[in-house]
């Protein structure tokens, strides 16, 4: 068996993995992420039990039991770069042994829930709503950094970049579906479900204008056109496609939900978007317990 080398698989003195700050020991098969640190102890304030919290950056974790079930809720932080943190390290966790550095000959299988906010492109779908992304759609580029074309969905990706005239000059858009076992445990006729839209920032890559000119200052209004075969691009947001095509690689269950506190198509915000993402929360803990 080949050895992991220790500078591909960093292990912190305490045996901890080394961004994460976790042992094997801490990591349940139902995982929620959410974005903001903050979020973590609204998440965890539902657990019946609380087994284990820790962190380190602005990865925090807590671990514990929700009817009957084990969870851990872990922040994120925001974007793509540190979804590739976060999913290699939990997937290390569990299908290697950190003590032989070699990869187990018994693979496990996750089950990631993420958590977020995130901005509808589609004056049908209001504030304070439900979306579940049934596929992921990265503008990112961070997935072409693994062997991930088996995982694609390239027809759709050739469809939005015809749609859209994409630059070429950008990393190409890349389209993952979610776990369609994990999908039917957490829909119901509260959720609306589409494509959702991952950049890789905030400002110019959603289309905001501040003070520097954007690219293709159209681009926002083509992706709330785009239709694949009744199939639309519902919202934007900034981990969900990375989250997608790791777990996809890496033999993990994955859905994304997000909780619609703006909608930029009629320019509208949640009066109460705490309210909103607590409903989220709860909602999707429920789903997974049963």
């Amino acid at each position: 068996m080949n050895k992991i080398a220790p500078s591909e698989l960093i292990i912190n003195p305490d045996g901890s993995i080394y961004h994460i700050n976790l042992k094997p020991e801490h990591v349940a098969s139902n995982i929620i992420f959410v974005g903001d640190q903050n979020r973590v102890a609204k998440v965890a304030n539902l657990f019946d039990t609380i087994e284990f919290e820790t962190q380190k950056r602005e990865f925090k974790t807590i671990t514990g039991t929700y009817k009957n079930k084990k969870f851990m809720v872990i922040s994120t932080g925001i974007g793509p770069d540190n979804i590739d943190i976060v999913v290699n390290e939990l997937d290390a966790l569990v299908n290697i042994d950190l003590e032989t550095r070699t990869v187990k000959k018994e693979h496990t299988a996750l089950n990631i829930v993420r958590i977020g906010t995130s901005g509808s492109l589609q004056d049908h779908i209001p504030v304070d709503s439900f979306v579940l992304a049934k596929y992921g759609l990265g503008f990112d580029g961070l997935l072409h950094a693994y062997d991930c074309e088996h995982i694609l969905e390239k027809e759709m990706e050739d469809a939005f970049i015809e749609h859209t005239n994409y630059s070429n000059r950008k990393s190409r858009p890349y389209i993952v579906e979610n776990d369609v076992e994990l999908e039917n445990i957490l829909i119901s006729d509260k959720i609306f479900t589409g494509i959702t839209a991952t950049a890789g920032g905030f400002y110019g890559p959603q289309g905001r204008i501040l003070r520097l000119d954007i690219q293709d200052p159209e681009l926002n209004h083509k992706i709330d056109n785009f239709d694949y075969n009744g199939i639309k691009i519902t919202n934007l947001e900034m981990e969900t496609s990375a989250i997608y095509g790791l777990s996809k690689l890496l033999g993990h269950k994955a859905v994304s939900m997000n909780c619609i506190i703006a909608n930029r198509a009629n320019l509208t915000f949640s009066k109460d978007p705490y309210k909103a993402i607590e409903n989220l929360i709860e909602y999707t803990l429920n789903k997974l317990a049963e």
